[in-house]
C-alpha cells in the first residue's frame, strides 16, 4: 500500500471556464501550469483540485461547491469568478454579496487563513473576436469587468486575500494566444496568467 505525502501541499481552484480551461487540454489550464511551475521551484504542489464549470455564475458555483464538497484543509486555493455575472448583465450589488460569501468559503478551504487564498481579476473578453460582435462593443465590456473587478479586489483587501490582476494581460492577447473559439485564452495566454499568479502562489508555499 502506498502511504499519502504528507508534506504534498493542496491546492484547490475555484472558478468558471477561465479555471476549468474551456477549449484547452487539460495540461495547459492555468491552475495545472501554476502547481507545475510551483514544483519546478521546488514547491511540492499537488496537481489542483477544480472546482469550475464553463458558464457558471457565482451563485452557480456557490451550489456547485455543495455538490463537489471539497474537503480542506488546503493550502492553497484560488478563486477566479464574475465574467458570467458581467456577460449577463446582473447587478454589481448581487456579484458583492455572492461573491462575499465564496470568498468566506474559499478562506474557510484554506483552514480559516485569508492568507493563503489568492483572488484573480476577471479577463476582458471584450478585446476577443467574440467580444467584438457583442452589441455592448468592446469599450462598454472594459468598463463593466472594470468594476466588477473593483469590487473583487476590495472584498479580498477586506478579507486580507492577495488580489493579482490578469485583465491587463488579457487585454494585450494575440490571436495566437486565444482558443480556436476566439472568446477562451489558448495555453500561452494562460501560461501568462500562471505565471502572474506564480510569485504569490510562491511566497504562500515556499518550503
Amino acid at each position: 500500500m502506498t502511504l499519502p505525502d504528507s508534506t504534498a501541499l493542496r491546492v484547490l481552484a475555484l472558478g468558471d471556464s477561465y479555471t476549468i480551461g474551456e477549449a484547452v487540454p487539460e495540461a495547459v489550464r492555468w491552475p495545472v501550469v501554476l502547481s507545475q511551475r510551483l514544483r519546478a521551484e521546488g514547491v511540492n504542489a499537488t496537481p489542483p483540485q477544480i472546482v469550475a464549470r464553463t458558464g457558471w455564475t457565482t451563485d452557480e458555483l456557490d451550489a456547485a461547491i455543495d455538490a463537489a464538497n471539497p474537503q480542506g484543509p488546503f493550502d492553497l486555493v484560488t478563486l477566479l469568478i464574475g465574467v458570467n455575472n458581467q456577460y449577463r448583465g446582473r447587478s454589481v450589488d448581487e456579484y458583492r454579496g455572492q461573491f462575499r460569501g465564496l470568498l468566506g468559503r474559499a478562506v474557510g478551504f484554506a483552514g480559516g487563513n485569508a492568507g493563503r487564498v489568492v483572488v484573480v481579476s476577471i479577463p476582458d473578453w471584450g478585446v476577443t473576436p467574440f467580444g467584438a460582435q457583442d452589441r455592448r462593443g468592446p469599450e462598454q465590456i472594459g468598463r463593466e469587468v472594470d468594476v466588477f473587478n473593483a469590487v473583487a479586489k476590495a472584498e479580498a483587501e477586506n478579507v486580507g486575500t492577495a488580489f493579482v490582476d490578469i485583465t491587463e494581460i488579457s487585454r494585450t492577447v494575440s490571436r495566437s494566444e486565444l482558443a480556436d473559439d476566439g472568446l477562451h485564452p489558448s495555453g500561452a495566454q494562460y501560461a501568462r496568467w500562471a505565471e502572474a499568479v506564480r510569485p504569490v502562489a510562491y511566497a504562500i508555499l515556499r518550503p
